[in-house]
């Protein structure tokens, strides 16, 4: 769910920069507890529906950063990468970090797409 100040995205021309998604629905309930794969699929489906909006598709997506509480986690978030992405997919970054904005996510993703 969007904050005080904070946009889930900013579009510059063409360009649009899809801000960290948590793994929240609509109604902003966290998806997949404890399951990064079922929470990276949810944070794709944010990123879809919001390049979508603005007349793209995931094609449109050039370049991914996938943020996870844990390293070990990196198959389970390829596997969900696979979902949306056909090889070789987008430019990709993967960081582990110690927390999320959200305690119970594990995963948050942000995007880059060049709508064309």
């Amino acid at each position: 769910m969007p904050q005080a100040n904070y946009s889930h995205v900013t579009r510059v021309g063409d360009t649009l920069y899809v801000s960290g998604q948590l793994p929240l629905d609509e109604s902003g309930a966290l998806i997949g507890s404890s399951d990064p794969q079922a929470q990276a699929v949810q944070c794709y489906r944010n990123i879809k529906a919001i390049v979508e909006h603005f007349g793209g598709t995931l094609e449109d997506v050039v370049k991914i950063t996938q943020f996870t509480t844990d390293i070990a986690h990196r198959p389970a978030l390829g596997r969900a990468r696979d979902i949306f992405f056909t090889a070789p997919g987008p430019s990709s970054t993967l960081v582990a970090i110690t927390a999320l904005a959200n305690p119970d996510a594990v995963v948050e993703i942000e995007a880059i797409a060049v709508l064309g």
